[in-house]
């Protein structure tokens, strides 16, 4: 492999998506500003919030290429980001019941080096089931998914809350779309299919 990955996140969940490829990375806590800006359009805010992780890379790293993900849970044309607690969870999930929620994920691949940066946006909806205030309570007392874009888990007990999921690729909707990395990695020189036998 050309160049070291570096994954901008510091989520157990974007880091085991990543373990998916069998390949070596590293990773780093971005500690980036995620505040929308006046005006930003929720595409527009994932597509920067990605790139602005990724380009942190610099100040940890000298060469490799950074991974850097945000997402955003859309509704009504409203940014819907993390719960902190269970009181806000309760008032997105109660809002999602019986409604499709659309989760808006930024994806860039930045060259630390050369600065280029190649970067995408990959929607995925999810419609909910419609929920009883018990169920919604109960699942957040299971889970406590007060750090989850959404207020659940889709790779846990929150697949539970769904109707139907309709994307490209599922592993969007845990915070990195795996399909388009690879995509983006091919980009920059990376197969990851045939990178396997020089990474051990």
């Amino acid at each position: 492999m050309k160049l070291p990955l570096i994954l901008a996140s510091s989520s157990p969940f974007r880091q085991s998506l990543l373990q998916k490829f069998n390949l070596p990375f590293d990773t780093f806590s971005p500690d980036v500003d995620e505040s929308a800006l006046e005006c930003e359009t929720p595409t527009e805010l994932v597509k920067r919030l990605s790139e602005l992780k990724a380009s942190a890379a610099n100040k940890h790293f000298k060469k490799g290429l950074a991974i850097g993900s945000d997402q955003v849970a859309v509704f009504n044309n409203q940014i819907l980001g993390k719960p902190h607690n269970k009181q806000n969870a309760l008032k997105q999930l109660n809002l999602f019941s019986g409604n499709t929620v659309t989760f808006l994920t930024g994806l860039c691949v930045y060259d630390i080096v050369t600065g280029i940066k190649k970067t995408c946006v990959e929607p995925f909806n999810v419609t909910f089931k419609t929920l009883s205030d018990a169920q919604i309570s109960a699942y957040c007392d299971a889970e406590q998914p007060y750090n989850c874009a959404g207020s659940f888990k889709s790779e846990g007990l929150g697949i539970c809350l769904f109707e139907k999921l309709s994307g490209d690729d599922p592993n969007s909707l845990i915070g990195l779309p795996l399909i388009k990395l690879s995509q983006l990695l091919a980009e920059f020189g990376i197969d990851v299919l045939t990178a396997q036998t020089s990474s051990s």
